[in-house]
């Protein structure tokens, strides 16, 4: 019972520390941090932190719902390459996109004591159905959904966190560009673990065959 009980521990704090290190490198700099900037200079940053993190819980909470649903009936091999060519295509966009424009534009300005609600739509409208909110999707699909939504949503409050401190000043001394690269790489390499471990081709390639040997008996 013990070491059952290590094992899923481990099992939720990598799942976890996965989701952080993923969201955190595909989100920094993306425009829902922009958007955070734009209103912290205008307004009180805690409304504004709030609002984000607020919706952003949401949002992870949503599309791990989905996935863990989505896993309870997919078989094992097919869910693997379902996430390998999700994180290989998130990969390979993020390595040749180029750097966001300017978050300026994405939002106008707002007054009064809803900004609050203003931050929570903002970042509502603009992440749901993002590729972030897709990759938490695809994670718990293999992953323990409570430790995903816990990490992923830790990472988009962190990244809030930074805009709303730190404003452009950040923008200054890290790059956008070689951020979103890296960002880029680890889906690539996730992808390939996870193609890896869970060996589609194999079932794909069973699957081919059978139905080549039932075509050659109908004939």
């Amino acid at each position: 019972m013990e070491a059952d009980w290590l094992t899923w521990g481990r099992s939720e704090t990598l799942a976890a520390a996965a989701a952080f290190a993923l969201v955190f490198l595909a989100e920094f700099g993306d425009k829902s941090q922009l958007v955070c900037m734009t209103l912290a200079a205008r307004h009180r940053p805690w409304p504004v932190l709030l609002g984000a993190v607020v919706a952003f819980a949401l949002l992870d909470a949503l599309a791990v719902v989905f996935g863990a649903t989505v896993a309870g009936w997919l078989p094992r091999w097919l869910v693997g390459l379902a996430v390998g060519l999700l994180f290989a295509g998130f990969g390979i966009h993020a390595l040749t996109a180029g750097e966001e424009a300017d978050g300026d534009e994405v939002v106008a300005a707002r007054s009064g004591h809803g900004i609050f609600f203003t931050t929570f739509a903002l970042i509502f409208m603009a992440e749901f159905g993002d590729k972030t909110q897709l990759a938490v999707a695809g994670l718990s699909l293999a992953s323990p959904p409570q430790a995903v939504w816990a990490g992923a949503t830790a990472a988009l409050a962190a990244t809030s966190a930074l805009g709303v401190a730190a404003g452009r000043t950040l923008l200054r001394y890290l790059s956008l560009t070689w951020i979103h690269r890296l960002g880029g790489i680890v889906f690539l390499i996730l992808a390939t673990l996870v193609l890896l471990h869970t060996q589609p081709w194999a079932r794909i390639g069973a699957w081919l065959r059978q139905c080549w040997e039932a075509f050659q008996a109908s004939i």
